[in-house]
């Protein structure tokens, strides 16, 4: 059973502690699932997620505490099922903070599950630089015409809506993008590529050919798409940190119960001072990751209008330290933490994305520098 002392700090409150029992208990019954068809999984996830009434929290308003609880308890049970609550809530992160209410009515379809949402922002020459996007949305009579390539889009080719950016002109660089609500059926939509990762996740390239989307689908004002896409990060970024430290403690747990277990030379594994130091030290990182993490939600939660440089250190840390934790565990499992398979195994190979997407870790340096440089 996993520590959940961090559940009584001041960060949080008693709504969220009960919501974290209650999505203990259903993770219990309902995880993990099978993930031998991944896209078939996810929609089935959705669908369960949204039945259980879990992804009311991913839209609308937003309280980062209850995003961060819920990433991280349903990372520890199932990587896939992180994946399909997060990608609820960031591909619809837009529509949350700046939608119109025309665009909010999607929100009742992913809040219940009846339809996927995916987050249209990388291309293949703007990962980690979003001003180079070169995705462009031209204004016609009635709407717009985009045209342009999206990649490493996760619920890729699954998806029933999109949020995507795309570069209107306004000015160079970051201040001329645009963000818009793209349903997946609309014509010229192409699904390019789907991409095959260590961790099986829906990914695909996306081929915009003169799309046509009405004047309504602009969310936000023209020119806004940078600031949009940024204030999303800024909310979800930490829910990546609280994703790693669900990982992190379930590399703990299957450490502590091999050590105890594992017999060598006459004596458990857990007597040994070598073995106990390594699990101080995965004790230490898991909380100090957590204290991080949950500081960064409380303090958007206080409506503070950024929290850039928290949400960065958070991502940073708990991507990090749980990338160590989960190496610990592995070299403490022995031959049987490479077996194919294995639970070490898997959470070595999902946490290894973390610390890429939403801002590789050497961005998150260069944001938290920009910041203490500042003031």
């Amino acid at each position: 059973m996993a520590d959940v002392s961090f559940l009584s700090w001041p960060f949080l409150e008693d709504r969220h502690r009960a919501l974290a029992e209650g999505l203990e208990a259903w993770c219990a019954a309902h995880l993990p699932v099978d993930h031998g068809d991944v896209d078939t999984a996810c929609k089935g996830l959705v669908a369960d997620l949204g039945a259980g009434g879990w992804l009311q929290h991913s839209g609308g308003a937003l309280d980062v505490r209850t995003l961060c609880l819920i990433r991280e308890t349903l990372a520890r049970h199932d990587g896939l099922a992180d994946f399909a609550f997060a990608m609820q809530g960031l591909g619809m992160g837009a529509v949350s903070l700046f939608g119109t209410a025309e665009q909010r009515a999607w929100l009742e379809r992913t809040r219940a599950g009846t339809a996927t949402a995916g987050f249209a922002l990388t291309e293949s020459a703007s990962g980690s630089d979003v001003a180079a996007t070169s995705t462009t949305a031209e204004r016609v009579q009635g709407g717009w015409v985009l045209n342009g390539e999206k990649t490493w889009i996760s619920n890729g080719g699954i998806a029933d809506v999109y949020v995507v950016f795309a570069r209107t002109g306004e000015a160079p660089g970051a201040k001329g993008l645009s963000a818009f609500l793209m349903p997946a059926d609309v014509a010229g939509l192409v699904v390019e590529e789907r991409l095959e990762v260590i961790a099986p996740h829906p990914l695909a390239t996306l081929r915009l050919q003169d799309v046509h989307l009405p004047e309504g689908a602009l969310i936000g004002a023209t020119g806004e798409g940078f600031k949009i896409a940024m204030s999303v990060l800024d909310v979800f970024r930490s829910t990546v940190g609280a994703a790693a430290l669900g990982f992190a403690r379930r590399a703990l747990d299957e450490a502590l119960a091999r050590v105890k277990a594992r017999r060598i030379q006459g004596q458990a594994l857990a007597e040994m001072q070598m073995v106990q130091g390594r699990l101080a030290d995965m004790a230490l990182k898991i909380d100090a990751a957590a204290l991080l993490v949950y500081r960064a939600a409380w303090v958007k939660d206080q409506g503070a209008a950024r929290v850039t440089r928290e949400a960065a250190m958070a991502k940073l840390y708990a991507t990090e330290a749980a990338q160590e934790v989960i190496d610990i565990a592995v070299q403490l499992h022995g031959g049987d933490g490479v077996r194919a398979g294995s639970v070490v195994e898997r959470l070595y190979r999902e946490i290894r994305a973390l610390r890429i997407y939403e801002g590789a870790s050497d961005v998150q340096r260069i944001i938290i520098a920009r910041a203490v440089l500042g003031g």
